[in-house]
């Protein structure tokens, strides 16, 4: 999905948005449409966020981490945190822009020492009982690409 293709701001996104969430997908495609896969998460993580009123948590986990490539992150995508070892977890304060559609997250504490106090800006929108988050970034090569995670709501 790219960021043309996100339907209007969703209504009541701030209150939308609260409990808690499991990753269904995360694809990085790059500007000509090809997939790309992050291979510290690898092309199928697991991730589950957690959103209280103001606070949230976040972690993702590369699926299989016994492999040898999962290795403390040495190159971090413009715009985003950085995992290590094949596990990024992050939590912090929030805010929600329902005119923009955007969520605005705010680090206060990070597996990686180098996210802590960063700021994100993402699109946000809730399509029935599913939280699309987007954002660009960029590929360990450096290639811009556009980041969709889709989640699904467990509580």
């Amino acid at each position: 999905m790219n960021k043309n293709s996100l339907p209007t701001p969703t209504k009541g996104l701030a209150s939308g948005i609260l409990g808690i969430w499991k990753l269904k997908s995360r694809e990085d495609v790059d500007d000509k449409g090809q997939l790309r896969i992050d291979p510290f998460l690898g092309k199928d993580p697991l991730g589950i966020l957690c959103f209280a009123p103001d606070y949230f948590s976040a972690q993702f986990m590369k699926r299989d981490r016994s492999a040898p490539d999962s290795m403390v992150r040495s190159v971090q995508g413009s715009n985003n945190s950085s995992a290590v070892n094949g596990y990024d977890a992050y939590f912090g304060s929030y805010n929600v822009d329902e005119v923009a559609g955007t969520l605005t997250v705010h680090l206060d504490g990070s597996i990686s020492p180098g996210n802590v106090g960063n700021t994100y800006i993402r699109d946000v929108r809730i399509i029935e009982d599913q939280l699309i988050i987007q954002l660009a970034t960029t590929s360990i090569d450096g290639a811009v690409v556009t980041r969709t995670l889709t989640l699904s709501r467990i509580g």
